[in-house]
């Protein structure tokens, strides 16, 4: 069994190829390649942790794994990262364990890919103001991947704790952008893309906030009875997720289906855009939104590209199981 930690992870694989692999298997979802089993996710009654699995099976790549692990809100102030997991992948042909590999930094860098497609394909291309909504862990890697997508000259943020803001403003720095904290009323007049990125159990940004021709990628809702935007916003915009089904269950659409507001048709797989049979954004005017859950698929499809990549730079730990 092939085991890569947590920090050979960091060495060995970027932005770049984490944007290959997951735009890759979003494609393959679309087309009916690859798929993801039902996620299991839970509060388990201590710590304020949540806790699950999710899983799938990629036919094109015989990619086959499960990534386990959660949310500890805890953990940051004990100098660790608030989300804890780790990917297991399996020999498609047989069953037997193929790898372990750090699940962390990847879920990191596979949810700012996520979101960094969602630009590419939705967002307007004259976009020059990137408003970010949330300034925890996440949101650094947010920001550096969506910088890459468009000529951002500004970005503005807002998080219900305002300590945590000098994240954003630092990473903003490095960038050689210019950063400036608003209020969610200046977020939504202003910026022409809108990343939330947080954990909230109620909803931050409305409708009436948000102008015509932004672009959303609601990053945090994973969760039953998460939201960080209200229904009525959902259901104003043209939809689009990493998967459907996840979409109107545990995403940031569970709301606003629940309500009657939209139906499972109501929602696109972004896949069809990336695979060119949905045309994306149609007018300057409307309101995109991208809903990523994070699937399992995401996790095996950088997981399994950082084994390949720890094996061709001779770093990978290779054990008896």
């Amino acid at each position: 069994m092939i085991v890569v930690g947590e920090e050979t992870c960091r060495q060995i694989i970027g932005r770049p190829e984490a944007f290959k692999a997951v735009e890759a298997v979003f494609a393959a979802m679309a087309s009916g390649k690859a798929y993801n089993f039902p996620v299991i996710r839970e509060a388990i009654g201590h710590a304020d942790a949540l806790y699950g699995f999710k899983s799938g099976f990629d036919r094109a790549g015989l990619v086959l794994g499960l990534k386990a692990g959660g949310y500890w809100p805890g953990n940051e102030k004990k100098g660790l990262t608030n989300h804890q997991s780790t990917v297991f992948l399996f020999d498609a042909d047989t069953g037997k364990v193929k790898a372990m590999v750090g699940g962390n930094y990847l879920t990191a860098i596979r949810t700012a890919a996520a979101s960094a497609i969602s630009i590419k394909y939705l967002a307007r291309k004259d976009a020059k103001v990137l408003g970010m909504i949330g300034a925890g862990f996440q949101s650094a890697f947010q920001v550096r991947a969506a910088l890459e997508q468009r000529n951002f000259e500004k970005i503005i943020g807002w998080n219900l704790h305002p300590e945590m803001l000098p994240r954003l403003e630092q990473t903003a720095h490095e960038a050689g952008v210019p950063f400036e904290a608003v209020d969610l009323d200046r977020i939504g007049a202003e910026a022409d893309v809108i990343i939330t990125i947080t954990s909230s159990f109620a909803p931050i940004l409305t409708r009436a906030q948000v102008k015509p021709g932004t672009h959303l990628a609601c990053m945090g809702t994973d969760t039953k009875g998460k939201q960080e935007v209200e229904s009525e916003l959902v259901a104003a915009a043209t939809l689009f997720a990493d998967e459907v089904a996840q979409s109107i269950t545990i995403g940031e659409c569970q709301h606003a289906m629940s309500q009657g507001l939209i139906n499972q048709k109501s929602v696109t797989p972004i896949g069809d855009v990336i695979n060119s049979e949905h045309p994306g954004r149609s007018t300057e005017s409307e309101i995109t939104l991208f809903d990523g859950t994070g699937v399992g698929l995401q996790d095996l499809a950088v997981a399994s590209a950082v084994v390949d990549l720890a094996i061709a730079k001779n770093v990978a730990i290779n054990i008896e199981f």
